[in-house]
């Protein structure tokens, strides 16, 4: 597949035009660091849930739901498309809880290192930061790859860019230019979306011929009970909605959303959103199967399909979906990095004031985006620091959420019930090239790392939270989020 130089003019104007929306939109608007860092009371349920559906939504989608389906089949497929939805859900009820004890709050780690302490704090703040780094060198090494298959343009050229272009409003406007940005893309990414799958199934002569081989060849493909595929769904359910659960993007719209039941809306409504589109990505992968698509090629089967059936128009049409998925999630993770550290520099205190501090993290947002391109430019693999971050997540989920709710868990139980699952679950990770890391039962098998790590941290938790309710050891007081989290002054 390639449409020529005719591509790299579309990146180019497509990217251009998302970053003159997002400037124009706030253009002329009084725009304090609260307004950059969390657009505070802002946003009702129709704007949330699009920005947080546009925002979840990246380049992946074009990749991982497709060669998902060609071997775990549709159960992979759902399990996928849960596993997107499922932070989404619970952030629909974390979020309130945390608005209420923290309604001046900026940040996830605002609320770890007053409710927890350093040591929970400094593990938190470096596994927030390292997921959303991965994550936004990922979406770009993502798009750069896309184009250059289906224009032939160099990786480095697309990266620069893209990263440009998003880093120009998202510098200029912050998170209310994010949000803006992602309203319009969402209404882009999803008519996109099935114009894809309508057009394909047109073009290939319907419902039969685009499904009928696979069925034929690869029942369990289309089998609720593929346990390849059950497992993979499992697997991905706990993965994403622990990673994705300390996604600082999803933590600065918790503080946009108008009030709590707006937020609750806009959460759910993304949810469900989102399951339809994966699981639309997903069916590329069964057409793929269906068309002869080698399984070398899993990875860029949406793509293959693409090249085989659309016109070059259509193509084109498809590089304007990849741009606009990429900068929605790009613009959300570069803001949210930003914002996670010019949140923590506004507590030092002296000398950090709300000039400097918008300063700070408009340079931030720059500066992040540097060594992203880098990485896109030479075309890595991501995936297993990927799934690094998710195993870490997976061992800090439980403990940091049940500090929401839990008065006598302390900052050491949290701490230690943390590193006890990440441990656990680290003696069943795979190594780098995918083998077991240690020769164990079960050894090398995510479902089993990720699980234990989630359990065991659960487990440890639970019990020092039970012996302190025995002992009746002295409790949190959750007042204290309401008065160490101030709003930032602007003087």
């Amino acid at each position: 597949m390639n449409v020529g130089s005719t591509g790299i003019w579309l990146v180019g104007i497509s990217a251009a035009f998302f970053a003159w929306l997002g400037m124009r939109a706030v253009r002329g608007m009084r725009h304090t660091l609260e307004d950059h860092l969390v657009s505070r009371n802002s946003t009702g349920s129709v704007t949330g849930a699009a920005t947080l559906a546009a925002s979840v939504i990246g380049a992946w989608i074009l990749f991982s739901p497709a060669e998902t389906a060609m071997w775990a089949g549709i159960a992979g497929v759902v399990g996928y498309a849960l596993g997107q939805a499922a932070p989404l859900f619970a952030l629909a009820w974390l979020g309130p809880r945390m608005r209420r004890l923290m309604p001046n709050g900026h940040s996830l780690t605002e609320y770890v290192r007053y409710r927890f302490g350093r040591p929970m704090y400094i593990t938190t703040l470096i596994l927030m930061l390292f997921y959303m780094f991965v994550f936004l060198a990922a979406e770009m090494t993502a798009i750069a790859q896309a184009i250059r298959l289906v224009a032939d343009v160099p990786l480095f050229w697309t990266a620069l860019i893209v990263a440009i272009a998003t880093v120009a409003y998202t510098m200029y406007g912050g998170l209310r230019a994010s949000i803006f940005t992602d309203r319009i893309q969402f209404f882009l990414i999803l008519p996109l979306l099935v114009f894809m799958l309508v057009g394909t199934l047109v073009l290939v002569g319907g419902y039969g011929p685009a499904f009928g081989a696979a069925r034929t060849e690869a029942p369990d493909l289309f089998s609720m009970t593929h346990g390849p595929g059950i497992e993979f769904g499992v697997t991905l359910v706990i993965a994403v909605l622990a990673a994705n659960v300390f996604h600082q993007g999803f933590w600065q719209r918790i503080y946009a959303c108008r009030d709590e039941q707006t937020l609750r809306r806009a959460y759910t409504m993304a949810g469900l959103v989102v399951i339809p589109m994966v699981f639309i990505a997903g069916l590329f992968g069964l057409i793929a199967v269906s068309t002869g698509v080698e399984a070398d090629a899993m990875s860029v089967a949406l793509f293959v399909v693409i090249a085989d059936t659309f016109p070059t128009w259509m193509t084109l049409m498809v590089l304007v979906l990849a741009i606009a998925l990429v900068m929605s999630s790009m613009d959300t993770l570069l803001n949210g990095m930003a914002s996670t550290v010019t949140s923590d520099l506004a507590r030092l205190g002296a000398g950090w004031t709300a000039p400097r501090l918008l300063r700070s993290s408009r340079w931030v947002t720059a500066l992040i985006a540097v060594p992203a391109v880098g990485i896109a430019s030479q075309g890595y693999s991501v995936l297993y620091l990927f799934l690094v971050a998710d195993l870490v997540c997976a061992g800090a989920l439980f403990p940091v959420f049940y500090g929401l709710f839990a008065r006598r868990f302390t900052g050491q139980a949290a701490f230690v019930a943390t590193l006890s699952g990440i441990f656990v679950g680290t003696l069943y990770f795979p190594a780098p090239d995918f083998t077991p890391l240690f020769d164990i039962p079960h050894g090398g098998s995510f479902l089993i790392s990720f699980a234990s790590a989630l359990l065991v941290s659960a487990g440890v938790a639970l019990t020092w939270h039970a012996v302190a309710v025995r002992r009746k050891l002295p409790g949190y007081d959750f007042t204290i989020l309401q008065q160490r989290v101030q709003l930032i002054r602007e003087t």
